[in-house]
């Protein structure tokens, strides 16, 4: 039996097969953030043809016509790497990913490589008119450049304020005022079976319109995410990624992200990240450069009715914990394996799948109530909510100063590498790309010092290379050595 994968429908132009696949870990997040919605009434709906006797179909023409504008192609570059050969015209080879469309002729199968850019296509739209974008993380990840396209075809390079990988929303600016942004629906008070409309740029097509209905809600999918996804069957495929989903009153309520294909392409199964999540991402890093995730520190499971008769409990329900991290939140409030979560904060616990997304949404420090299936008795626990460990991802060569230029990823030293190494501070890069890279830095380095300022902490780094000219001098410890590395940031 063929293995099912998920795959995030960014396009990669040059490199067929980049799709990014992963593994599910209960408790990691999803967000829940509650905005109002626009009034209906002076927003743009679909209108009812009718499509034969007693049959009405939609007309979305009103709602692309109005929205259009403000959905965007994302180009990006990831530096010189071996790609695929392309023809005189430039374009790439469409044939091996998409035998037998019309009008796309490639190189053969197994083209020549040669040293050039690899370069990829994602989606966007844009959600205030000084140029504010959101996309997914994956279409922007380690991205040389990025620039940003509008259907007027004007062409922004862009900043990469921030992203989360948790749920692959990614926040762009682009220099540029008065421009068409779209409006920002309720995903709550979206229901399955209801028609929505996704606009994006499938293999590079800029403003492709494609409609279906939303086949569910709150779906948790295999990854590093535990966003509650909208599923729909509106035709998504590579290049769709970080485009918008609207419904009938032309409101934005969620970003397509991934699709379920055994192919490559479109099969019937496609998944929106609410756009509520996305919204509560870009207000955290606009407001403090980064993204706070709380964190429970516990594995859980569904809870069937089997295991639900077993415990004494009324009916299946709730979220079964397997095991806890130790000195984790859930652990120090005593939480024990076998309780079953049936509430958090008052907010009733359907599925295992309904807790991350909650815990997710309270700020990490907060006090919260947990209400406990134990021992044939329900109870209720409080717990102080924990974080995810510190990861601040800095922007490439197009971030602004503000956020860092240095193009890497990066976390504080542990007590115990401190001892370990001899330091008294210092970050340990965990990913690079850009300048960074460019520069010789390598995943593993700890960065001590910036203009020999030492630094304590990811937000000190990001703090000293803002207030930084064009170039900066990292101190850097690699295995026994330091050693300085000048950077040119820009």
């Amino acid at each position: 039996m063929q293995a099912r994968t998920f795959q995030r429908s960014a396009l990669a132009l040059a490199v067929a097969g980049a799709f990014a696949t992963g593994v599910f870990v209960a408790d990691h997040v999803g967000l829940k953030h509650a905005f109002a919605a626009p009034n209906a009434a002076a927003m743009p709906t679909a209108v009812m043809t009718t499509g034969g006797p007693g049959v009405a179909l939609p007309d979305f023409s009103g709602i692309v016509a109005k929205q259009g504008p403000a959905v965007v192609q994302i180009s990006v570059s990831h530096g010189v790497e071996k790609v695929a050969a392309r023809d005189g015209r430039g374009m790439p080879d469409f044939e091996g990913m998409l035998p037998g469309f019309p009008g796309f002729r490639g190189m053969p199968r197994a083209p020549q490589l040669d040293e050039a850019p690899s370069r990829g296509v994602g989606s966007g739209f844009i959600v205030a008119a000084d140029g504010l974008v959101l996309t997914n993380a994956h279409v922007v990840a380690d991205a040389d450049e990025v620039t940003v396209r509008l259907t007027d075809h004007r062409e922004f390079k862009a900043r990469v304020l921030g992203s989360d990988r948790m749920t692959d929303v990614a926040v762009l600016k682009i220099d540029a005022k008065d421009l068409p942004a779209v409006k920002i629906g309720n995903p709550e008070g979206t229901r399955v079976g209801e028609w929505v409309v996704a606009i994006g740029a499938p293999y590079g097509l800029d403003n492709t319109v494609t409609a279906g209905i939303v086949s569910a809600k709150s779906r948790s999918l295999p990854g590093e995410t535990a966003v509650p996804f909208i599923q729909t069957d509106a035709a998504v495929n590579p290049g769709n990624s970080g485009g918008p989903l609207f419904n009938l009153s032309g409101e934005v309520i969620g970003i397509n992200s991934q699709i379920f294909s055994h192919s490559g392409g479109f099969q019937g199964l496609a998944f929106a990240i609410p756009i509520d999540v996305a919204m509560n991402v870009r207000d955290q890093i606009q407001q403090h450069g980064k993204v706070e995730h709380g964190r429970l520190g516990v594995t859980i499971q569904e809870v069937n009715p089997a295991l639900a008769e077993s415990f004494g409990m009324p009916k299946a329900e709730g979220a079964l914990v397997g095991s806890l991290q130790k000195d984790g939140a859930a652990a120090k409030a005593g939480i024990e394996p076998g309780d079953v979560i049936l509430k958090l904060d008052g907010k009733p616990i359907g599925r295992s799948s309904d807790l991350p997304p909650l815990v997710a949404a309270i700020k990490p420090g907060t006090d919260a109530t947990l209400a406990v299936w134990r021992d044939g008795k329900a109870r209720d626990i409080s717990v102080k909510v924990g974080a995810f460990e510190e990861r601040t991802t800095m922007a490439a060569a197009t971030g602004s100063a503000s956020q860092g230029k240095l193009g890497v990823a990066v976390r504080a030293l542990s007590p115990e590498e401190r001892k370990s190494a001899d330091l008294a501070g210092g970050v340990v890069v965990e990913e690079v790309a850009g300048a960074a890279a460019k520069a010789g830095v390598r995943p593993g380095d700890v960065i001590v010092s910036v203009n020999r300022t030492p630094v304590k902490s990811p937000d000190q780094l990001r703090e000293l290379v803002g207030k930084s000219g064009k170039s900066v001098a990292l101190l850097v410890q690699r295995d026994e050595a330091r050693i300085f590395i000048p950077v040119t940031i820009g």
